[in-house]
């Protein structure tokens, strides 16, 4: 019989028995007991419009109908649990050809893992094989990842234990055009920022690189969207030094901004790998690397094991979800819902005090708070109390930034207006009490 822990059985287990850095938001943990779709149930029946998609990760909706209809169809048929990829299966072939029907240009090769990060070590070690060359570009506040390779590609001091990380690795400014390290503004900017790509290979690396690799939005860096321009001026450089171009789509990817499947599509390139994951699944635990013909021949004549890698319920899981996404229209859906979004925010940005930025495309999108406008001070705390606010009103949000100040909004793909509608008036009213508590408004 499966023991049910109460909220706080569950902290007094996690304070045992769980590594410390596994935390956890509010000032009251929320212990979610049930979810449907765009919603989701506290273990006292509470309702909550769940904008932040468990970091970015349902896609089509929690517990959407048709993937509760294949696992149980599934379950019915004794379908295998797990066997190996070197046993044959249909979901991995399914997935497979889904993905290069979606892919730009001929990126029509997969490997399926069983996260983002799994996926981002792979992209390092094939852009490594491929070009016979080892050292890689990222960028400053940048997250790939928790293991070893990707958090030595990752460029935020919090997700970093000290020590030799995977040699090789060096980083270059953020494209912030809210914070521009050159204080240029949209009208002044000459593309310092992908200069200083360039810049940094020639003063950091033998100026014959394997990769750079770069997510079309900084997700967990605070949603940051850089010019335009600067992506194609950036793949320039990457090819004029020999590398190849790697966007890392984990949190970007699958249809969220909108318009395109992939975020780096936006930006008028075709890259020469693209990693995903969070999305792709709707929670199930996968993620997968896409790259040409040429490049993964690269890996003929080795073996790339993973136990877990396609396995059949995950496969089948991403599957259908890029078949709901596409049924159901997701690309035309973020662009108008997360269009709606992204102006409502930006029209009342002008009415609060702790307001810095609104940016975003489809339904990515982050609020940048601070303290006061003119000095752009961090405005931590104001962030953890808007979510305090946000949760009791019935609407879950989240933070990313390396200073937590940036909410970030990123609702299920299934979302309707009228919850979108929802989304931009209780934001509102929590940011309202927020700074009434805080100080800042009587």
């Amino acid at each position: 019989m499966n023991k049910t822990y109460t909220t706080d059985e569950i902290l007094k287990v996690r304070e045992k028995n769980l590594f410390p850095s596994v935390t956890h938001y509010y000032r009251k943990p929320l212990h979610i007991k049930k979810a449907s779709m765009q919603w989701v149930w506290d273990v006292e029946g509470k309702k909550y419009l769940d904008a932040f998609g468990g970091i970015v990760t349902i896609s089509a909706g929690h517990n959407h109908p048709r993937i509760k209809n294949r696992l149980k169809q599934w379950l019915d048929e004794d379908r295998p649990q797990h066997t190996t990829i070197f046993y044959l299966s249909e979901p991995i072939v399914e997935l497979a050809e889904k993905m290069a029907a979606l892919s730009p240009g001929t990126l029509k090769k997969s490997f399926f893992t069983n996260s983002g990060s799994e996926a981002n070590e792979l992209a390092i070690l094939l852009s490594r094989r491929f070009t016979k060359r080892h050292e890689i570009v990222a960028l400053k506040h940048a997250y790939h990842g928790g293991t070893t390779g990707t958090l030595s590609l990752s460029g935020q001091h919090t997700w970093k234990f000290g020590g030799p990380g995977l040699p090789g690795i060096t980083h270059a400014a953020q494209p912030n055009c809210y914070r521009c390290p050159w204080g240029a503004t949209p009208e002044s900017c000459a593309l310092e920022c992908a200069q200083d790509v360039e810049e940094t290979i020639r003063t950091t690396t033998s100026s014959e690189i394997a990769a750079a690799m770069i997510e079309p939005i900084q997700g967990v860096g605070g949603f940051i969207i850089p010019p335009k321009e600067y992506f194609s001026k950036v793949y320039e450089i990457v090819k004029k030094y020999g590398g190849l171009y790697i966007s890392d789509e984990v949190q970007a990817g699958v249809g969220r901004t909108g318009q395109y499947w992939f975020g780096v599509l936006h930006n008028g390139i075709t890259p020469d790998m693209m990693t995903m994951a969070k999305g792709l699944g709707n929670g199930a635990s996968i993620g997968g690397i896409l790259t040409t013909p040429e490049i993964a021949d690269s890996m003929r004549g080795k073996i790339h094991f993973n136990t877990y890698a396609g396995n059949p319920w995950a496969t089948m899981q991403a599957a259908e979800t890029l078949n709901i996404l596409q049924d159901e229209d997701v690309l035309k859906k973020a662009t108008d819902l997360g269009g709606y979004i992204l102006n409502a925010l930006k029209e009342i940005q002008n009415s609060f005090f702790t307001i810095g930025d609104v940016r975003g495309r489809g339904l990515l999108i982050g609020v940048e708070l601070v303290k006061d406008k003119k000095t752009k001070a961090y405005g931590t705390e104001e962030t953890l109390e808007l979510m305090e606010q946000a949760k009791e009103r019935g609407l879950l949000i989240g933070k990313g930034g390396m200073y937590g100040n940036v909410i970030r909004i990123t609702p299920p793909m299934c979302i309707t207006q009228a919850d979108a509608a929802s989304i931009v008036q209780v934001f509102k009213e929590s940011l309202e009490a927020t700074e009434k508590k805080m100080g800042y408004r009587k």
